[in-house]
């Protein structure tokens, strides 16, 4: 399978970075419109849409993911829509119902990431209760079962510890079953991965902490007869020398907002420790890595475009089917990836094929 390609819609304010250096990334429907038109266009195939319903570090500005999928639906003809849901604010036959309106609207088009939760502000704030780490994966995963139900059942029963399902119709049918992405780097998310999800997205790491998840993660869905696609997410840089991309790595953290920073790192070990592990997605990420929220700089996609799409191969090589990217300056360097980067890695895969025949 060919490598695909993902990218952040930036549908909150602030970019992709915790950092005060100025960036060319707008957050309204009008720039996001602008970007997915560019993005499938240039060889995109998959759009992933925040959830964020609070203002938090940088991100003052929030637009809803569902809803702003479904408007994107109507000015793209190929990207694929990844609409990013947050169970306990949301309930499965609703949410079942607005990802297959997108799906008509889209023709085919629609997907769900399923985000369990690491900022209790958010449910403190709209007064749902917070449950504890593995409860929260084990809501999240009835919630896929529920989801699954609705849109492929004639009706659906379902008897959960979180969910009831009554006998519930569900029409119109989605035309193409929405994929179902996750993330989430503890046990109970790699277990939960194995035997629900589709995707398994991964934050940035180095080439061997990828290799150990996807083997993990294989292996245990291999137990349950299923077979997972990997996606890793990467902060890229691009620039037309090696030095000219590391300076504006340099740049990007010497203007990082310390205090926000250090917000989300509270917000997220305090995630990250509710877990049986007491660890998280981000327990081993210093301080610039987390100036880009997932750990984006240590996938190392910073260089030039002939690095970058190295860099890249050697992801395929290792079981990553699909590379999740964020940037700088949304007006320039989406469309710059698309024509420099993904040729080339195109132009690689090609000459890989050769080889194995």
């Amino acid at each position: 399978m060919s490598l695909k390609f993902a990218y952040w819609v930036p549908n909150v304010s602030g970019g992709l970075v915790i950092s005060k250096i100025p960036q060319n990334t707008g957050w309204t429907f009008e720039d996001n419109a602008r970007y997915a038109q560019i993005a499938e266009h240039v060889g995109f195939e998959f759009a992933l849409l925040q959830t964020r319903f609070i203002a938090s570090y940088g991100a003052e500005n929030q637009l809803e993911a569902i809803a702003l999928a479904s408007a994107l639906a109507t000015v793209t003809t190929k990207l694929k829509l990844i609409a990013a849901v947050l169970p306990g604010l949301w309930h499965p036959g609703p949410i079942a119902k607005a990802i297959s309106t997108i799906d008509q609207i889209s023709k085919g088009r629609a997907a769900i990431n399923i985000v369990s939760g690491w900022f209790k502000g958010e449910f403190h704030g709209f007064g749902e209760p917070w449950l504890d780490h593995n409860e929260r994966y084990r809501r999240s995963e009835e919630f896929i079962r529920v989801l699954k139900q609705l849109w492929t059942e004639e009706s659906t029963d379902f008897r959960g510890d979180f969910y009831r399902i009554n006998g519930a119709p569900h029409k119109p049918k989605p035309n193409v079953i929405p994929p179902v992405f996750q993330g989430g780097n503890s046990a109970a998310a790699r277990e939960m991965a194995s035997r629900v999800s589709d995707w398994y997205f991964m934050n940035g790491n180095t080439i061997e902490g990828f290799r150990t998840q996807i083997e993990e993660v294989s292996g245990l869905a291999a137990t349950h007869h299923r077979k997972l696609n990997f996606g890793v997410n990467a902060f890229v840089i691009v620039r037309d020398t090696e030095e000219e991309a590391r300076q504006v790595l340099r740049d990007i953290i010497s203007h990082a907002d310390p205090e926000a920073v250090e917000g989300f790192r509270s917000q997220v070990q305090f995630a990250g420790k509710a877990s049986p592990e007491r660890e998280g997605m981000w327990a081993n990420s210093n301080f610039e890595d987390l100036v880009q929220y997932n750990d984006g700089f240590k996938t190392g996609l910073i260089g030039t475009a002939e690095q970058v799409a190295d860099r890249i191969i050697e992801l395929k090589k290792i079981g990553v089917d699909l590379i999740l990217t964020g940037f700088l300056h949304y007006d320039e360097d989406i469309q710059a990836f698309g024509e420099k980067v993904i040729p080339l890695v195109r132009e690689k895969e090609a000459a890989l094929r050769s080889l194995s025949v």
